[in-house]
């Protein structure tokens, strides 16, 4: 059974940082791409950011660019989000999620990623 497990979201102050991780099992994702969703209350799953198969390539939403990095470990099957100068509109629950066909592109797209963590919550007051 493949399963991705975030952890690292808490409540913060604006300004303040946090470093999320997700945990892969189940599945060796070292040759998909993966991402850092994020939904908050009533509103759609959008994308954060994304990570390549090697690590070399990147891609982050404009709202997050220049503040958050997206990282991998593939010895440890664990992909990271490092998010710096938070603000409350980053307040929303953060999904890890892994592509399934191998040495594909890291997208945007939430359609492409076919495996989904349970979400961590992070919540940012001003």
């Amino acid at each position: 059974q493949v399963q991705l497990v975030e952890s690292g979201g808490g409540f913060v102050q604006a300004g303040d940082s946090l470093r999320l991780s997700c945990a892969a099992s189940g599945r060796n994702f070292s040759l998909n791409p993966m991402g850092w969703f994020r939904q908050a209350p009533g509103k759609e799953r959008e994308f954060v950011a994304a990570i390549s198969w090697t690590g070399a390539s990147t891609v982050y939403a404009k709202s997050v660019e220049g503040r958050f990095t997206i990282s991998r470990d593939r010895a440890k099957n664990t992909v990271y989000l490092t998010m710096n100068s938070l603000k409350p509109e980053d307040t929303a629950v953060y999904y890890c999620a892994g592509r399934s066909s191998t040495w594909s592109m890291a997208t945007s797209e939430v359609r492409d990623y076919n495996y989904w963590g349970q979400g961590t919550q992070v919540t940012v007051s001003s």
